[in-house]
């Protein structure tokens, strides 16, 4: 199982409401924080992390809105009395900053700091262990930048406990159909893996695409991902900012996903010079085939759905998603999906 907590999506300056890069991923009770912009352990703070569950952080870039928050959890966990070791991932050069900052406030940590310096132009693998692989995602900006892709490996089959309650099995009996096994009961009797197990989670993947450039080189490497999270610092009309800074637009991240043939789709890294970010949403969609459904509850307690993109000879598939996200809120409503066995 894949939880994403978004910690901050705004590019440059931290604001009020308007947090810097980071995110919290949680892989079966793992946790991995993925950049760590300024006021990061605010916002872990505001969604109740405990710190010492964070083992791993991901930095993808040195730009400061992207790691400027490092330093000071690392302080924090000191403070804290952290005593495990911590593992950073991050650009050649992040230990050299962080060894100096911490010489020269005298604030060396009694936990061990792992740094894992990355330098290859190439997509490598950089973490593994039972539950997720990760690899590198090169992108292409203004200064030596990865993205992260984040793959969960399948887990043992699930036991089905009515299926074994009556069978009287045997601690060992359990591990051997979580590996897929067929066991033996004390009387001889086979019992196939399949009469007593369930599928396990199939393995999911998220994609982590931060500052770059439209790269159509990254569409072979998050090819049917889950989620993908792709920047979108600028809106088309200002695709020669984009150029200049190697950003992207929303339009060109909906095309990325698109060609990958992505699940769903995550815009992030909004410039501030936005103040309405429905215009992203509604750039991205005409990339899309699908449509894309924005629900706001006003003041006074009645839904407002706004639809975006999608296509004119799905009239149907929308009308039930409509009545979906508005049933709710419309308590007379008795019938669901009329128009599954009507004639339009």
């Amino acid at each position: 199982m894949l939880e994403l907590t978004i910690l901050g999506c705004h590019s440059a300056t931290p604001r009020e409401n308007k947090h810097t890069s980071s995110q919290l991923l949680d892989v079966q009770g793992n946790l991995f924080l993925i950049d760590c912009g300024e006021g990061t352990q605010m916002q872990l703070r505001r969604a109740k992390v405990k710190f010492t569950r964070i083992k791993h952080i991901f930095i993808s870039h040195l730009h400061g809105d992207h790691f400027y928050g490092l330093i000071g959890l690392i302080s924090t966990f000191r403070l804290l009395g952290r005593t495990t070791q911590l593992n950073i991932y991050g650009p050649k050069g992040i230990k050299e900053i962080i060894t100096l900052q911490l010489k020269m406030s005298n604030s060396w940590t009694d936990y061990s700091l792992h740094f894992h310096e990355l330098s290859s132009p190439n997509s490598e693998k950089i973490f593994e262990d039972d539950t997720i692989c990760v690899s590198t995602l090169p992108l292409d900006h203004r200064i030596y930048t990865n993205g992260f892709l984040f793959t969960t490996k399948t887990v043992k089959r699930k036991i089905n406990s009515k299926a074994t309650e009556s069978l009287n099995l045997e601690p060992f009996h359990y591990s051997q159909l979580q590996n897929g096994l067929d066991i033996e009961l004390a009387n001889g009797i086979f019992k196939e893996n399949k009469e007593l197990t369930l599928n396990p989670e199939p393995s999911k993947k998220y994609a982590y695409c931060s500052d770059t450039a439209y790269n159509e080189e990254l569409i072979s490497l998050i090819k049917g991902v889950d989620l993908l999270y792709h920047e979108a610092t600028f809106l088309e009309k200002h695709a020669d900012l984009a150029k200049k800074t190697k950003h992207s637009t929303a339009l060109q991240a909906a095309k990325i996903a698109n060609s990958a043939n992505v699940k769903k789709l995550l815009l992030g890294h909004y410039s501030n010079r936005y103040s309405d970010k429905k215009d992203f949403i509604k750039e991205a969609s005409k990339v899309s085939r699908d449509y894309v459904f924005d629900l706001n509850i006003q003041k006074a307690g009645s839904p407002l759905l706004n639809i975006y993109g999608g296509k004119l000879t799905t009239y149907r598939k929308l009308s039930e998603k409509v009545m979906e996200e508005l049933t709710p809120y419309l308590p007379n409503t008795k019938t669901k999906n009329w128009t599954a066995t009507k004639q339009l």
